[in-house]
């Protein structure tokens, strides 16, 4: 494994969570791997993807491929859903292409690699800096279903000595945001959301970590709007805070 990536902030990265974006590549270089930031990268093209603008997310993705054809390092990104769109769904997307492009697009999905799953790939090991805390997790669908990255994202929490991960009820169910869902039916996203926070402040947890940044901005959204006190963190905040022993709090 290469000790040099790409590293893909994706649009919300970019946008809402900056910090995020600071805190995956510091967390890269803690480990030792030089990181490539390509300063004009974009979107991922999943929101075209999921509505039906096919011809426009294929824009996206040949733009995306064209950014990063000059270089063979591997392409690490800080949500799963963006991961899970760039390594699989680009290859549903091309599907009925012709086998040139289906060649092309294969080769750079297979670049593809969630930060999870590039850290634990690597042997990363953390060394937990912070004092005991207790946390819960939420699953997001595109980080289950499609990167397979939850089992890599856990594993990461639970090398933190004194962090104890509680289960979360329903914690594959969705939160309600879904992208152009939560905007198109307003009404069960906000239903799906209350739910979602019902079951972890049953876990009496002050923090839930999530590894998506739409599941993020959503509950931590629907957290303010109801005056509840639970931090919602990307899950690579937590770990450069972990392992640096900044308070999370």
């Amino acid at each position: 494994m290469t000790n040099k990536v790409n590293f893909f902030a994706t649009c919300m990265g970019q946008s809402a969570l900056q910090d995020t974006t600071i805190s995956s590549i510091k967390l890269l270089r803690h480990f030792g791997v030089d990181v490539v930031y390509k300063k004009n990268q974009t979107c991922c093209g999943q929101p075209a993807f999921n509505t039906g603008y096919f011809k426009e997310a294929k824009d996206v993705a040949f733009y995306n491929m064209a950014l990063f054809a000059d270089n063979d390092y591997p392409i690490v990104v800080g949500a799963g859903s963006c991961s899970g769109m760039l390594s699989h769904d680009y290859n549903e997307l091309f599907k009925h292409d012709s086998e040139e492009t289906k060649k092309a697009v294969a080769a750079f999905s297979s670049r593809v690699m969630d930060l999870s799953q590039y850290l634990e790939s690597i042997g990363a090991k953390l060394e937990d800096k912070g004092d005991p805390i207790d946390v819960t997790f939420h699953t997001s669908c595109h980080s289950l279903r499609v990167q397979q990255c939850i089992p890599a994202q856990k594993n990461l929490i639970r090398q933190l000595s004194n962090v104890t991960l509680h289960d979360l009820d329903y914690e594959e169910e969705c939160c309600g945001f879904g992208g152009t869902f939560a905007v198109k039916e307003p009404e069960i996203s906000d239903a799906m959301v209350t739910e979602k926070i019902r079951n972890i402040k049953n876990t009496n947890c002050k923090i839930v970590i999530a590894g998506d940044n739409g599941c993020i901005l959503n509950i931590s959204g629907a957290m303010a709007k109801k005056g509840e006190d639970i931090a919602v963190m990307q899950i690579y905040d937590f770990l450069l805070k972990r392992i640096t022993g900044e308070s999370v709090l």
